[in-house]
């Protein structure tokens, strides 16, 4: 099969079009035909970085995590996936995981779910980090669905890939939601999404914590940005409130989280691929995202130029280089 392979760490021109044998099926996997992957940071990461991460692959490797494809053989002892299905996941790119820059994969069953029938295969790959990553923050954080328990929700970075997920979600639970880009284009997403946008270089936090809550701060903070914009995320919440961040490797003082009394969730959606453990909470996840989506609640935004996979480096370029709107997609 064809694939775009890694033999060395370091920038975008790394990577080779190589032949490469179909993985074999295993017990509890599919083969999966890919159609389209997404790229995300954390692809970058591993591209650079390397043996830096613990969870990067060994060499040679195939890199990619998101993928939708169809279901070409079910290996023994799998049930509810049958070949023809249309399917997502994040199930490779790391560890011994083959990754979905190849024509092929083999995912295991827990980390993957139908597709949703209302998108396009780009549009499906676009989804699986970024939805699980938000959705897991919204539920660790309390969101619950109904107007009883509606919730005041700032999202930082609402134009990004997980941000606009997340925005979406929550305005899907019933919460008011706030998001905070920055600038005319992020904003304009954001307010089509449906959330109030704020634009976090023109406004303090006390300002539009004043006129969005009237001063009692947010019950919910989803922080995309992460590192120094935690201290915002601090200030913005209400008392007793909760904040998720996907982005927290730094020292940080957490004085103001105890005179506040709130709760930190951090998300690491990669630890289920990592260290083989709660994958089907995955499956689970992406199955009701698919319910979601299929409602109308989520639909995924995608940059607007597309890649094939002989195409990757650049792909990995134009996410890298912070100009992209919507999540980086490559056809298969």
């Amino acid at each position: 099969m064809k694939a775009m392979v890694v033999k060395k760490f370091g920038d975008e021109d790394v990577f080779e079009a190589a032949d490469i044998a179909i993985p074999e099926l295993k017990a509890g996997h599919v083969l999966i035909k890919v159609a389209a992957t997404s790229v995300n940071t954390v692809d970058t990461m591993i591209r650079e970085m390397g043996n830096d991460l613990p969870f990067a692959p060994a060499l040679p490797a195939v890199l990619g995590m998101d993928f939708a494809g169809t279901v070409e053989e079910v290996g023994e002892g799998v049930t509810g996936f049958a070949k023809g299905d249309e399917v997502y996941g994040c199930a490779g790119g790391l560890g011994d995981l083959q990754g979905t820059l190849a024509e092929f994969m083999v995912a295991d069953i827990n980390l993957i779910a139908k597709k949703p029938a209302n998108l396009s295969m780009p549009e499906a790959a676009a989804l699986p980090l970024v939805a699980i990553t938000a959705y897991e923050g919204l539920m660790r954080a309390g969101i619950q669905q109904g107007a009883a328990s509606a919730k005041k929700v700032l999202v930082h970075g609402g134009s990004g890939g997980v941000g606009h997920v997340a925005l979406q979600l929550a305005k899907y639970f019933g919460a008011e939601v706030c998001s905070t880009g920055g600038g005319d284009k992020q904003l304009a997403l954001i307010e089509k999404l449906g959330a109030k946008g704020i634009n976090y270089k023109t406004e303090k936090v006390a300002d539009y914590v004043a006129s969005h809550t009237d001063g009692k701060g947010f019950d919910i903070v989803f922080d995309t940005v992460g590192g120094e914009n935690l201290k915002n995320s601090f200030e913005a919440a209400a008392l007793n409130g909760q904040i998720a961040s996907t982005i927290s490797m730094l020292e940080l003082d957490l004085t103001p989280l105890h005179f506040k009394g709130l709760s930190l969730h951090v998300v690491f959606m990669l630890i289920p691929m990592i260290h083989n453990t709660m994958r089907a909470q995955h499956g689970h996840i992406l199955s009701e995202l698919t319910k979601i989506v299929e409602q109308g609640g989520l639909q995924p935004v995608l940059e607007e130029q597309r890649f094939s996979l002989a195409q990757i480096s650049q792909a990995h370029a134009r996410l890298a280089s912070g100009q992209a709107m919507g999540k980086v997609v490559v056809e298969i």
